[in-house]
């Protein structure tokens, strides 16, 4: 009755003699059923190899994430287009789980600027300023709580505190970053933002906890990650005496 082509089509008469209508009890219910009940097996197979698939690919990105695998070819004649792959990133700061695409450059390049940035804090601890002049660029800007409110630009005005008041001989000084998110910026920038927990002795002996809240713009010059702005705000750098 469905046929497009009226001259194929039956009529109302030849419908109603079909063993469809008149023997429904019996002929309807076995031969469609039977139909149904095959083409929920093929959907059924195909969905597990899927599921085996994804597995399979799941491991091959992280055994071979440079070499295509040859299970990608047949990955995308069953599952077509192909997604890209993604990780579910929880950010235990806020609570929320945010879907960013990942690629190994991307984490090596993130794990380097987490790098450098530990690595300039230590100079800052440490009060050497020369470690810390080789990191920065030249022109370094920077809004901090020193500065009540002023953009500083270059090495003078952190080189003060360091002379005086970050000299190699202070009591130690121990620094946390929390929560560190870096977001890349083209091949050679990226700014990175964190929580700064710095621990340090008062003049009476007694353990202390300053807490401030960073965000530090990097450059890549020569193969060297160099800091050109940063942002801070909550307590100085210089635990107070």
């Amino acid at each position: 009755m469905l046929t497009i082509n009226p001259s194929k089509r039956i009529t109302a008469a030849e419908a109603l003699k079909h063993p469809w209508i008149c023997q429904r009890s019996t002929v309807a219910s076995m031969m469609h059923r039977q139909e149904t009940v095959e083409c929920l097996k093929k959907f059924n197979a195909r969905r597990k190899l899927k599921v085996r698939l994804l597995a399979i690919l799941h491991v091959s990105i992280y055994i071979e994430q440079s070499t295509p695998h040859p299970l990608h070819f047949l990955f995308s004649i069953i599952c077509s287009p192909q997604e890209p792959q993604t990780t579910v990133i929880h950010n235990p700061v806020d609570g929320n789980k945010v879907l960013q695409q990942k690629t190994p450059f991307s984490r090596s390049r993130k794990q380097e600027i987490i790098k450098v940035t530990e690595q300039l804090i230590e100079s800052i601890n440490n009060g050497d300023f020369e470690a810390y002049a080789k990191i920065c660029d030249p022109g370094l800007t920077s809004f901090e709580p020193e500065a009540l409110g002023n953009l500083v630009e270059g090495h003078d005005f952190h080189r003060f505190y360091f002379e005086n008041a970050l000299s190699k001989g202070n009591k130690p000084v121990h620094t946390i970053l929390l929560n560190p998110h870096v977001h890349l910026i083209g091949e050679n920038a990226a700014c990175i933002a964190y929580i700064r927990l710095t621990q340090y002795m008062d003049s009476s002996g007694m353990p202390r906890t300053m807490q401030s809240e960073e965000t530090r713009v990097w450059h890549r010059r020569d193969g060297k990650w160099q800091n050109i702005h940063f942002h801070r705000s909550g307590s100085p750098s210089i635990p107070s005496q």
